[in-house]
């Protein structure tokens, strides 16, 4: 028995971390995307300092998304790749290979533009699948298995061309050939330019100083670029594959005792990639009606990076579509803003590395925050 008077204290519950009660600003800290907000806000803010201020004008704003829509969509597939634990480093040319693909089978095999786009797409997402097979068989890196891709693609691509042309490097003729073709407006040109031309009338969107309109439509690949992030935040948000992806990362062995289908998800993903990297093949051989071998290059490194920069950790589990979203928009605005700026373009290869290392180091420490390490 207890002594008169003397009140028996009661064992420390612990707190279950599921009904822990978070505050609004540790919630924030945990966000992936947060390091990509700071750094397009310090990436705003430089520019509007030292660059032309047509820079952000209507026309502006179109001039850098376009590129950034360009990268983006790579970096969609590469981040949720990440997340999953993975890494593909032959996403970058995989658009010069897809790019091959789909105008050899519009200019050589001369199949309409409704037959080549699914072509294009399966072509890749079966390159998908083999190099996933090879990783998940042999239990060798991504980053190996997809850096002996990146150089296989690549030599294909040149291979290729050459045969396909007759000695050349460059396909042409492609434009012209599918010129007056249905849903050649889904992945080529601009759309909206009727609202467009109707806001512009009524003197709701400015217009340059002869009187023309400022911008004419939307670029089609920042629809894409919009419409995949949404999809893609939806996905990891508000799906069980979402929470399967996040799994995958996070602990295979885990993941896979709790009856997620590891292997499916891995395979899921690199296929999800490597068509992505083909749909900005598709765009891009679109716009310029040619494809080359050089098409694509470095591209993967770029992705990556716009993927860490989006809070992407490089051990998996734990990033966001957004976050790569923000990451490609700030490439986009200094590989464009730099023309705006009597600053050098090279110092954009600082850029990148500087980035790079900076949002490595940043997520590791919202990591250890989010882990408890120390």
């Amino acid at each position: 028995m207890n002594p008169p008077g003397i009140l028996q204290s009661s064992p420390a519950v612990p707190v279950d971390e599921r009904i822990k009660r978070i505050s609004p600003l540790a919630k924030l800290m945990r966000r992936p995307e947060l390091g990509a907000v700071a750094g397009l806000i310090l990436v705003t803010g430089f520019f509007l300092a030292v660059a032309d201020p047509v820079m952000f004008n209507l026309a502006g704003l179109v001039n850098f998304l376009t590129p950034a829509a360009q990268l983006g969509i790579m970096a969609l597939g590469a981040s949720l790749l990440m997340i999953g634990g993975e890494f593909d480093l032959s996403i970058g040319s995989m658009v010069a290979f897809a790019g091959l693909i789909f105008g050899a089978s519009i200019t050589v095999l001369h199949l309409p533009l409704l037959a080549a786009v699914p072509l294009t797409l399966a072509v890749a997402g079966i390159i998908g699948v083999v190099n996933a097979a090879i990783v998940i068989r042999t239990g060798l890196p991504s980053f190996i298995v997809t850096l002996a891709a990146l150089f296989i693609l690549r030599g294909l691509s040149l291979v290729g061309l050459k045969w396909a042309t007759g000695g050349s490097t460059q396909l042409r003729g492609i434009a012209e050939a599918v010129q007056g073709q249905a849903f050649l407006g889904l992945f080529s040109g601009k759309v909206f330019e009727g609202l467009f031309a109707t806001l512009t009338e009524h003197r709701w969107l400015p217009r340059f100083d002869n009187g023309e309109p400022m911008i004419t439509g939307l670029p089609v690949e920042i629809v894409w670029f919009v419409g995949l992030t949404a999809l893609a935040t939806w996905v990891l948000l508000r799906t069980p594959l979402g929470n399967w992806i996040f799994a995958t990362g996070g602990d295979p062995a885990a993941a896979k005792n709790s009856g997620v289908p590891v292997r499916h998800i891995r395979i899921g993903l690199f296929v999800v990639a490597a068509m992505c990297a083909a749909l900005v093949a598709i765009i891009t051989v679109l716009d310029s009606g040619s494809t080359d071998a050089r098409r694509g290059f470095q591209k993967e490194f770029e992705a990556i990076i716009a993927a860490v920069i989006g809070g992407c950790l490089l051990t998996g589990g734990y990033g966001s579509a957004v976050g790569a979203f923000l990451g490609s928009i700030i490439f986009g605005m200094v590989m464009i803003g730099l023309t705006y700026t009597r600053i050098d373009q090279d110092w954009y290869l600082v850029f990148l590395g500087g980035m790079l290392l900076v949002a490595v180091l940043f997520n590791n420490s919202i990591r250890k925050r989010v882990t408890g390490e120390r």
